[in-house]
């Protein structure tokens, strides 16, 4: 049922509850802009896929596996633990209360700031125009002086594995089980199914990665791949890398790797190569938007996608990260509330829960010399760290790389426990252009996995401290 043909004039429309949708929500607001914000779920999706079925829940399973897998492992150093079996049905209510935590603090945060919350799916029909499906059926429709498109994405399906939410799963579905498979086949070597592959094996689960590509990690620089692969394979898993699915029999899956087809044993798979940006059937090619064959929104550095519409997030082009989303909905908001601004950044860092953890931010070597830099390195290996030491996870590395000509830090590769939290520090570095005496002259606490950083800046400078001087010159060039 079409509740009238007659739209309510609203002044901003943002579309989708997500970190970039809630984020240009409440940044419009401040600056004085009358927000209605457009979420299928209502109240109840705020957060998005982020805080309800993605990062925060994916990041309380892999502290339980962490937990229990570290409190077995210091059973060398006298910590008696037993078994430490896991209940997933404690841990489903435990994760949800933190979810629902989460979302009830965005509600909150919108509510102060007078955002109206309306729930249903919207499709744009004319430039200015929204038609919103309501949940009991009816729709209704809102005219707008300037919008924001803040969809998120969704996971990709593989042809022949089909999700059916029981056999074969995504990763929201890994997320929400209530009991432990026996077995499982993760499919894909990416950032998604190395965290959930390690958290299942650390949990008890058996675990095959099996990958496409001839590397876990792909996308980052090969000395990550190989320390997060061999760490794998000391807690069982099994990667099997260029490798084609099949597809499924009775008891797993068929891959084929060198033409040679094998079966592998699962009880679950799980699919995890990727997302894709949520504008199907949005109707943006009415507003004047442009479209890439991938899905993604053609967007300028001020994120306008077309007169009056700004998109951001997953459905831009760009890593599908949160906290991407949220940088770009300040630059949407303010843009389409009559400011100057851009999105520009040097660099968005990535992380990976993975273990030991991985951040990487700005070039890799490899690219930085593909730009005809003249690139020095250093890398200062975990296993001359005393911290590292403590947490019994000496594997790993900071690697610096340097742009000799401007003598700045252009990238920063961190492998080691805890260092997602020094992501945000090696990004000030290189947005700031920081030089390596800058690294090494900034005093770093004792004992921590941050003095990495500037242990490896003293070795680009020739005054390596806790490594040999010869290990100094090969990890320098």
């Amino acid at each position: 049922m079409v509740v009238g043909e007659m739209a309510e004039g609203i002044d901003m429309l943002i579309v989708g509850g997500g970190p970039g949708g809630y984020a240009a929500a409440l940044r419009a607001a401040q600056l004085g802009r009358e927000v209605v914000l457009v979420e299928r779920d209502g109240t109840s999706g705020l957060g998005g896929t982020c805080v309800r079925v993605g990062c925060i829940p994916s990041k309380a399973l892999i502290e339980v596996a962490n937990t229990r897998h570290q409190a077995i492992a210091l059973e060398v150093a006298g910590l008696h633990g037993g078994a430490l079996d896991v209940d997933l049905a404690r841990f489903q209510s435990w994760k949800n209360g933190i979810v629902e935590g989460l979302s009830r603090g965005v509600a909150s945060l919108l509510e102060h700031q007078r955002v109206r919350v309306v729930a249903g799916s919207a499709t744009f029909n004319k430039p200015d125009r929204v038609a919103v499906a309501l949940p009991d059926g009816n729709v209704t429709f809102f005219e707008f002086k300037s919008a924001v498109v803040a969809t998120g994405s969704e996971p990709l399906e593989l042809a022949g594995l089909a999700r059916d939410g029981v056999r074969v799963l995504d990763s929201t579905d890994v997320l929400a089980m209530s009991e432990l498979p026996t077995s499982v086949v993760v499919v894909g070597a990416g950032y998604i199914g190395v965290e959930l592959g390690t958290a299942l094996a650390k949990l008890g689960t058996r675990v095959t990665i099996v990958e496409a590509l001839g590397s876990v990690l792909p996308s980052m620089e090969p000395v990550i791949g190989r320390v997060v692969s061999r760490s794998l394979q000391r807690l069982g898993v099994q990667v099997v890398l260029n490798a084609e699915i099949i597809g499924l029999d009775e008891a797993g899956v068929v891959v084929r790797v060198d033409d040679v087809e094998r079966h592998v044993d699962a009880q679950r798979v799980v699919v995890a190569i990727g997302r894709r940006p949520r504008t199907k059937d949005l109707g943006l090619e009415k507003t004047g938007a442009r479209l890439a064959s991938d899905g993604t929104v053609q967007v300028e550095a001020n994120r306008l996608a077309a007169r009056g519409i700004a998109a951001i997030g997953d459905i831009t082009p760009g890593p599908a990260l949160a906290h991407k989303a949220t940088a770009e909905a300040e630059v949407a908001a303010e843009s389409l509330s009559g400011l100057t601004r851009r999105f520009d950044p040097t660099v968005v860092p990535a992380v990976v829960f993975s273990d030991p953890e991985v951040a990487s931010v700005g070039l890799s070597e490899q690219a930085a010399r593909a730009l005809g830099m003249d690139v020095a390195v250093a890398q200062f290996p975990l296993s001359a760290s005393g911290r590292a030491a403590t947490l019994g996870a000496r594997e790993g590395f900071a690697r610096l790389i340097v742009d000799r000509g401007h003598d700045t830090v252009i990238g920063v590769h961190l492998v080691g426990p805890l260092v997602s939290e020094l992501a945000g520090e090696a990004a000030l570095a290189v947005e700031m252009g920081a030089s390596p005496e800058d690294l090494a002259g900034t005093i770093h606490p004792h004992p921590t996995i941050s003095e990495s950083l500037s242990e490896a800046a003293l070795m680009l400078l020739g005054r390596a401290r806790h490594v040999l001087a010869q290990d100094s010159s090969r990890s320098t060039r």
